[in-house]
């Protein structure tokens, strides 16, 4: 629970400290010039006035090297495609990071060395030690303890009833690391569907541009457009990246589930034994 927390807050602060970078430079007054225009308002300025002062900052001396360093083109894209809409993209970035680091912390937790917790548990059994393979498996973490100490409660009842107890709780843990995934798809769904939002609502603030103006110029037109694709890219770009990560937490369930299977064969063959040893 505490990794969860310091991982929410860690993406949190790394995208309010984006959007407020932006929003301020967005908001930073410059001298009048021909090619500035003021809102209706008069105390805020246009994309143009905001992206010629990135233009200027991105100009000065690069401490990064050649070409600009990565937060400051961040930075550029971020403008060019509209705070609004691509502080909706960053939000679904960062709470789809979070969901799929607490899965990936919560997973790697779980695994264990499944033969050698399984070898410990039949030598217990062999010695008849029924309370020391339940200790064993209590105070070990993952699910595949935890469907062995469910079968080990039941020790005393057939085999059927052993088998159905490692089946219905191993869906119940199978639940538990699949626990927040439904979000991380959720998040994958939106952040294309934001992009694509932000981009028909470049293209009718385009067509409003060019029906004040009273006429097709190609820079409205390619000033709309780019603002209306940048959203698109930056939706497409945060789904495949929690689509990565998503594929790799299921490879892990898939890790995980395989180990419950093959855990739930041994300690059966094991119990199948310590029943026939005892009743003999």
């Amino acid at each position: 629970m505490n990794r969860l927390k310091m991982a929410f807050i860690g993406l949190f602060a790394f995208s309010f400290l984006l959007l407020a970078n932006a929003q301020k430079a967005d908001s930073t007054k410059v001298p009048a010039t021909p090619d500035t225009t003021l809102t209706a308002a008069g105390d805020t300025l246009t994309a143009d006035s905001a992206m010629a002062l990135i233009d200027a900052d991105l100009a000065g001396p690069d401490e990064m090297g050649e070409g600009g360093g990565l937060h400051k083109q961040l930075k550029r894209k971020f403008i060019e495609g509209s705070p609004t809409f691509m502080s909706l993209v960053a939000l679904a970035l960062v709470l789809g990071l979070a969901f799929c680091i607490e899965r990936i912390v919560y997973l790697t937790l779980s695994e264990v060395n499944t033969k050698k917790l399984m070898a410990a548990v039949d030598s217990k059994l062999e010695q008849n030690d029924v309370e020391g393979a339940k200790n064993l498996c209590r105070d070990t973490r993952g699910p595949v303890a935890s469907i062995c100490y469910q079968a080990l409660l039941h020790i005393k009842e057939p085999l059927e009833q052993i088998d159905r107890q490692l089946t219905n709780y191993g869906t119940v843990q199978i639940a538990k690391m699949e626990k927040g995934c439904t979000w991380i798809r959720l998040f994958i769904a939106v952040a294309p569907s934001l992009g694509f939002l932000g981009t028909v609502i470049g293209m009718v603030m385009a067509f409003d541009q060019i029906q004040t103006a009273g006429d097709i110029s190609p820079t409205i037109v390619a000033k709309g457009m780019k603002v209306a694709l940048i959203t698109t890219i930056f939706g497409i770009v945060v789904a495949i990246v929690l689509q990565f990560f998503y594929n790799y937490i299921l490879s892990k369930i898939e890790h995980l589930t395989s180990q419950m299977e093959e855990g739930a064969i041994t300690l059966m063959d094991s119990v199948t034994q310590y029943k026939s040893r005892n009743n003999g």
